[in-house]
């Protein structure tokens, strides 16, 4: 199916437009009991890239204005983010995992290159685990792959501390939904110079963060509830990585520095990890010129996609 069988007028989310990027596509599909917004650029090999907190699909607005030869990007809002319609479930890893395998069927594409930033990175490694059949290759943006050991992430835990601030289901919820501003400090103090970001990013990330103040909240919850005992188990460790994977990383990253996306041993078949100098938690935005020439390599012409 082409993007345009799917286009149809934009819905009203909190009276928000939808912000302007040149060349983007836009159109909404019914997936499990969510419509999901979708932005789609360029034409060729199909690539589906999901984005992290407190972002929606122009995440990659940067990445996306440089020279990407025959490559069709394709970046969803997630459920209840952006343009997405919220739901009262659906937050945890595997639903949101659900959702994109159910896009992609809804997209016709049996098989896609895969790029996820944040939360669409934990979203992006279960994908490739759960179908790696449906995945050419993945490239992770700024978090830890399934096999970080315990040496690796308990002196880093106490960076995480601004999940005990957004997880819990009234506090989260009144957090972001009524201080714009601790979105704002965390877009600034996640970066390696906070002037990587323009006023009018800062302005429409906050307001996402208002307007996603439920799936936000549900989806840190849920990690909670779910995904800590599933690493205290080894549930996921124990699955194998087959997907050819690069995981960028931030040198200056102070969510999840260097040190944490070490090791990876026999579970992985092909992952690669690079360090970008210089840069914080958010690559699409700090070193959109890096993160595409990996998807070039990854995707590009002359790559099986």
């Amino acid at each position: 199916m082409t993007p345009s069988t799917h286009t149809s007028a934009a819905p009203a989310v909190a009276g928000r437009p939808l912000p302007e990027a040149e060349g983007a596509r836009h159109s909404w599909l019914q997936v499990r009991g969510s419509r999901l917004h979708v932005a789609e650029y360029g034409s060729g090999a199909p690539v589906l890239l999901l984005h992290g907190f407190p972002q929606h699909w122009f995440a990659w607005h940067r990445v996306a204005a440089l020279p990407a030869p025959g490559l069709r990007l394709i970046c969803p809002d997630l459920r209840g983010f952006g343009w997405s319609q919220q739901t009262a479930r659906g937050y945890d890893i595997d639903g949101l995992c659900g959702d994109m395998l159910a896009l992609l069927d809804a997209l016709g594409l049996g098989r896609v290159g895969l790029v996820g930033h944040d939360w669409g990175a934990h979203v992006g490694f279960r994908l490739c685990q759960r179908a790696p059949g449906r995945v050419s290759g993945y490239l992770a943006l700024n978090v830890p792959h399934p096999w970080t050991g315990q040496r690796a992430v308990l002196p880093n835990v106490w960076r995480q501390w601004y999940t005990a601030v957004v997880e819990y289901p009234v506090l989260g919820r009144a957090v972001l939904r009524r201080r714009p501003a601790f979105a704002r400090f965390l877009l600034r103090h996640q970066v390696a110079d906070p002037a990587v970001w323009q006023a009018g990013e800062l302005a429409e990330y906050a307001a996402a963060a208002q307007a996603a103040a439920h799936a936000g909240q549900a989806m840190f919850w849920q990690y909670v509830l779910r995904e800590i005992p599933a690493l205290l188990r080894g549930t996921w460790r124990r699955r194998p990585l087959t997907v050819p994977t690069v995981l960028l990383g931030g040198e200056r990253d102070n969510v999840f520095p260097p040190s944490m996306l070490t090791g990876g041993g026999s579970r992985a078949d092909d992952l690669t990890v690079r360090i970008v100098p210089g840069a914080g938690h958010f690559l699409p935005q700090e070193a959109p010129g890096a993160v595409a020439a990996a998807m070039r390599e990854l995707f590009g012409p002359g790559a099986e996609v």
